[in-house]
């Protein structure tokens, strides 16, 4: 039986699993640059669909934009997630997420499938229940 190990050493620099999962010196600028990108695009597409037809209502381009608006939301709360969960992580001096990856690769296959089919299923209600409170 596996089980995880608690360490109170907080997060080491020369771990090499915990500089890959958790970055504390270097700054990815993806997430900024998706949500930026999608930002630009809202007041374009709302333009292009407004032109494409001129007979067009202002409800029709209003729901693309709206199903938008709430992938720009569900971005921004995942990051936002993230970066709490990295905060609280290094505060209470838990292990480092290279060492639960390294204990998960341990784990027999179908609880490795479980824990997938679980993780998609909770990142599957997320989207769904930005997608509700927007809509």
């Amino acid at each position: 039986m596996n089980t995880l190990k608690i360490v109170k050493d907080g997060v080491s620099e020369r771990n090499l699993f915990a500089n890959r999962f958790i970055k504390t010196g270097g700054h990815s600028y993806a997430g900024y640059l998706l949500v930026g990108l999608f930002l630009l695009l809202w007041p374009m597409l709302q333009r292009w669909l407004i032109g494409s037809d001129p007979t067009i209502g202002y409800i029709d381009p209003n729901i693309w934009l709206l199903i938008l608006l709430s992938l720009i939301c569900f971005l921004i709360v995942t990051g936002l997630c993230w970066w709490l969960l990295q905060r609280f992580w290094m505060s209470l001096g838990l292990p480092a997420l290279g060492n639960m990856v390294v204990q998960f690769k341990k784990m027999e296959s179908w609880k490795q499938l479980g824990f997938y089919w679980a993780s998609f299923g909770l990142l599957l209600w997320a989207a769904v229940g930005v997608l509700a409170a927007v809509v």
